[in-house]
């Protein structure tokens, strides 16, 4: 598996590490998962971007 540096207030970090520590899971575990959600949520809210778009240019050309 890669490996990636990233950098973050401190504080941050031990919210992280405590949430984790309460969920009785790594740091990089729960990471993971919040990128997996954040990258779900995004593709859901283009699609409706998508299909929002294409309705708006359905009525217009009517």
């Amino acid at each position: 598996m890669a490996r990636v540096l990233i950098s973050m207030p401190e504080r941050f970090l031990e919210e992280i590490d405590g949430l984790a520590d309460a969920e009785n899971r790594s740091r990089s575990e729960l990471i993971r998962e919040a990128l997996r959600t954040y990258m779900y949520r995004n593709q859901v809210r283009n699609t409706h971007k998508a299909a929002n778009n294409a309705q708006i240019l359905e009525t217009l050309l009517g």
